[in-house]
């Protein structure tokens, strides 16, 4: 049964009365958390666990130390291990989490009941946040600048090459684990099957070795290799089909198990197989959103922003508007590489319905100018807007962008950089560490709201 909180302990209470106080940044984030709004939105996805998690079972992890676990664990970059033994050891984490001195959830236990916490949740709970920093007076919403960013998926540099061998080894593996379980696959496949995942990993390496010489002798040697390395993984696939046509006669989860296992890399093995034929053998520029960069994180983007330090990023671009005293009132997780200038409107907003009203001052960068999204500011009723234009500017446009109000907006506005730089670098945001989309969005969900927090701290 799905528990709210911990009864006050008041020996802990007491000892609490020999130990330093806690944190003043730690202090006023616990009085932040004591909402009840923010409470009952992670209780309701915790809540749809099993269908009577309100009514029945044995008590479960109180939801007010799972939220607070969280918040921490993101607030300092813990891992799930590092934050129940870092709160294991500290009697004001204790405190802060309201554990007590009870049995802090280990990791695996915290894992499970984050993964039911929904984006969507997340993002009415940043969004609560930004009303109660207008509440406690820490912004008041007056002025806007939005800017993108990229978090990276957590995967290797990816190739062609290495795909194949990554699907040669995880279907030979679950076929390997599929034997075993059912006897009957094993005398239909055994004549036919061959686990190449061994010869897979050493071609993939030559193809490596190979291209890096970029002689023409070279290049014929990897792609003769590359054809070895498909043939490899077409033997492979067309075993796993026939592997999954067993499985489905069973009905152990550990069968179903498996086979929805094949069902789902089989694919992506021949989308790999496909793109790698198009653009060794044909000669083609595969689109970027026909690839995929990765088996295991197939939802990861192609994007390519011009940077010169890194001219391709994989993972997904994150749209950020923060507000006058640092708080990100609002985030977005864009598909694909869309155009800077399609930002705007959804930003101006999605500014609105937090605050109630359009900003005084909302600024952005160059790729985001358009007279179109200049107007339509200015239609909000927004009195500053600050939108440098690329390229040529005429002697009017010149002169407005030298007026006193834009250039200290644009000073102003140089500030988002360094709030995008302390996400990635003190709470997650350079790289997401979960699997899969849903993940990727709740990784980028809580970083901004342990960012949030951080800055409401130290208001």
């Amino acid at each position: 049964m799905l528990r709210d909180r911990y009864p006050i302990d008041k020996l802990f209470s007491e000892i609490l009365l020999l130990t330093p106080k806690m944190d003043p940044i730690l202090a006023k984030i616990d009085q932040y958390l004591e909402d009840e709004e923010l409470f009952q939105l992670i209780k309701a996805d915790l809540s749809r666990r099993w269908e009577k998690t309100l009514q029945t079972g044995r008590n479960s992890t109180p939801v007010e130390v799972i939220l607070r676990m969280m918040v921490v664990k993101r607030l300092y970059d813990y891992s799930y291990a590092e934050a129940e033994r870092y709160t294991s050891d500290s009697l004001v984490l204790r405190q802060f989490c309201r554990v007590y001195l009870n049995r802090v959830p280990d990791d695996t236990t915290l894992i499970r009941w984050a993964n039911l916490i929904q984006a969507e949740t997340l993002e009415k709970f940043n969004e609560r946040i930004a009303q109660l920093a207008v509440e406690h007076k820490v912004t008041q919403g007056r002025k806007l600048r939005n800017d993108g960013t990229v978090v990276e998926a957590n995967i290797h540099a990816p190739s062609d090459s290495r795909q194949l061998a990554d699907s040669v080894r995880v279907l030979a593996r679950t076929i390997g684990r599929a034997r075993t379980l059912i006897a009957n696959v094993q005398d239909r496949v055994d004549e036919a099957h061959q686990d190449f995942t061994d010869e897979a990993r050493r071609t993939a390496r030559k193809i490596g070795q190979m291209l890096r010489k970029r002689t023409e002798t070279a290049k014929e040697v990897g792609k003769q290799a590359y054809q070895e390395l498909i043939e490899m993984t077409v033997l492979t696939v067309a075993q796993a089909k026939q592997v999954v046509e067993q499985l489905e006669q069973h009905t152990s989860d550990t069968a179903q198990r498996l086979a929805q296992r094949l069902t789902t890399f089989v694919p992506l093995a021949e989308q790999v197989i496909d793109q790698t034929q198009r653009r060794i053998f044909r000669n083609e520029n595969v689109p970027a959103e026909e690839k995929i960069v990765s088996i295991f994180e197939p939802h990861t983007d192609i994007i390519v922003r011009g940077k010169e330090t890194r001219p391709v990023e994989y993972g997904h671009k994150v749209w950020l508007n923060e507000v006058d005293g640092g708080i990100v009132s609002h985030y977005r997780i864009l598909a694909g590489n869309p155009n800077d200038q399609m930002q705007w409107e959804p930003s101006l907003q999605a500014h609105i319905a937090t605050f109630g009203h359009p900003p005084d001052q909302a600024s952005a960068d160059r790729g985001v100018y358009s007279a179109l999204n200049e107007q339509l500011a200015q239609d909000l009723g927004i009195q500053f807007v600050i939108l440098p234009k690329r390229g040529y500017k005429s002697r009017k446009r010149k002169d407005l962008e030298s007026q006193d109000w834009f250039v200290t907006g644009r000073k102003w506005h140089a500030g988002v950089e360094g709030r995008i730089s302390v996400l990635k670098r003190a709470h997650g945001l350079g790289r997401c560490l979960n699997h899969g989309l849903n993940g990727f969005q709740r990784w980028v969900g809580w970083g901004v709201i342990a960012g949030n927090f951080a800055v409401i701290g130290r208001a």
